[in-house]
């Protein structure tokens, strides 16, 4: 152990973040915006300057809308029109296209960014807030217990100085080889999926729009690929490596331009990164331990084809925060077990979904594909439901996520009702603080309730078809939110 004098005591945060990725950053927001503080510890001097996730939903951009920043993201990002099943002679097997026009969420299905951009909003945003520290260069070697928090400890890695710093929670958005999942004691169970797959990104340097805006997974037996449309000029190619072939070997220019041959040549572009992956599916046996939480990779790992992987972890920790923040409020820490049951069926859904397509694009046998269509199919889109976890009243579409309409004083229904939770009801429901605008009620008429409320994450948490469900379903919102006293007697 190093001597005292070797240490710098920093003063106790509500909640320490390992890890400031866009999961990382995006839990900073959010938490910040709820008054918490918090410290963000990041092992890199700097966000990572090349490519790596490319796509997020309607879900997600309506998270950042959340915390103010939805404004400046939007004009980085392309709205994708979906994604194509293609045989090796380009004969369409599956169509999966994605509406081109706002949903129901208010925003487009589906979105391709490039990150760099996206952490630089994230991290801009997190600096709006006195109450949100960041140290760089900072990294956690050991989470010890104390009595009413967790005692980190760190190297400054600038400095070499030793750092202590006690956090009421700590939570842990440090990837696939997550510190804090190792501390915890958490396995990962394989979920089956573990293939080598080289990621190219280019940058077009003359206009291919023969290529396409829309994804393509080119279902090739010979040699399994996707193509991805990005941002600009960008563009991916996600292409499978073969038994037996070298992954640092592949990465080398002159493959990587061999591989790419098909569809564009050195005279259309430059390559921006080259490296190889092995795409794993996996999910964390455990998400908390006391005070130990995980959320992104360090929870969860998915196969890229359904464009899920940092979706799910932004969902997770808007699943967490409101939590965090209400339990530091008052509420019963056992609020924080719904987190897990809540979030680990949800995003094994999406995880299987994955595999199942990479089963498509990697199959030699094409006719499981032509077998879900005859011929030609469609891939419908999935919304699972949350897993076990809070629900009260009628709770027929407690889990699901709702819709966001726009009222008639012309603001979106997330800006309207804020981070808290919300009442909608039908007009002539007693019930103080309830939205009863004219734009919720198709969606009551059609969830056949006179009241649903809202979780500050916009699930539902239940309905009430009677006064008598309205009185328990507003008693079920937990002691620590803003609601309580907002519905007033009846919550």
């Amino acid at each position: 152990m190093a001597p005292e004098s070797a240490w710098d005591e920093l003063p106790r945060v509500d909640v320490a973040i390992i890890g400031y990725g866009p999961v990382g950053a995006t839990l900073a927001n959010m938490l910040g915006q709820r008054g918490l503080s918090v410290l963000v510890l990041e092992r890199e001097a700097a966000a990572y300057h090349l490519p790596r996730a490319v796509h997020f939903d309607d879900e997600v951009m309506r998270v950042f809308q959340s915390i103010g920043l939805a404004e400046a993201i939007e004009p980085t990002t392309h709205v994708s029109p979906g994604m194509r099943f293609v045989d090796a002679t380009g004969k369409l097997l599956l169509d999966w296209p994605r509406p081109t026009t706002r949903g129901p969420q208010h925003w487009y299905a589906s979105y391709r960014f490039h990150q760099p951009e996206l952490e630089e909003v994230l991290r801009q945003g997190a600096a709006r807030f006195p109450n949100v520290a960041v140290r760089a260069r900072t990294e956690v070697f050991a989470l010890d217990d104390a009595p009413g928090q967790m005692l980190i400890r760190a190297e400054d890695l600038a400095s070499g100085r030793l750092l202590r710093i006690p956090a009421r929670y700590v939570v842990g958005c440090d990837g696939a080889r997550s510190t804090v999942r190792r501390f915890m004691g958490a396995a990962m169970e394989d979920l089956g999926f573990h293939e080598p797959w080289l990621v190219v990104d280019v940058l077009l340097s003359r206009p291919r729009p023969d290529l396409g805006d829309a994804s393509v997974q080119h279902c090739d037996p010979a040699r399994p690929a996707t193509y991805v449309r990005g941002t600009g000029n960008r563009r991916r190619w996600e292409i499978a490596l073969l038994p037996g072939e070298d992954a640092a070997a592949m990465c080398r220019p002159e493959n990587v331009w061999r591989l790419l041959a098909p569809w564009i040549t050195p005279e259309d572009a430059a390559i921006e990164r080259a490296a190889a992956y092995v795409f794993h599916s996996a999910i964390a046996t455990r998400w908390r331990a006391g005070r130990l939480l995980l959320a992104g990779d360090a929870a969860h790992l998915t196969p890229p084809f359904l464009g899920q992987g940092m979706c799910a972890g932004i969902r997770d920790v808007a699943n967490l925060a409101w939590k965090l923040a209400a339990v530091l409020g008052g509420a019963p820490e056992a609020l924080l077990d719904s987190y897990q049951s809540e979030r680990s069926p949800h995003v094994r859904a999406y995880i299987e979904q994955a595999v199942r397509l990479g089963g498509l694009i990697n199959t030699r046998a094409m006719e499981e594909a032509l077998a879900l269509g005859g011929g030609t199919a469609r891939i419908a889109s999935i919304k699972p439901r949350l897993g076990p976890g809070l629900a009260a009243g009628w709770a027929e579409a407690s889990g699901t996520i709702a819709p966001q309409p726009r009222l008639s004083c012309g603001r979106l229904l997330d800006e309207a009702v804020g981070g808290d939770f919300a009442l909608l009801a039908r007009p002539g429901v007693e019930a103080p603080g309830a939205i009863t605008d004219p734009a919720v009620q198709p969606f009551l008429e059609q969830a056949g309730a006179i009241a649903v409320v809202l979780r500050p994450d916009r699930y539902i948490l239940g309905a009430a078809r009677d006064a008598q469900e309205l009185q328990t379903l507003l008693n079920a919102i937990p002691a620590g939110a803003e609601a309580r006293r907002q519905f007033g007697d009846a919550a």
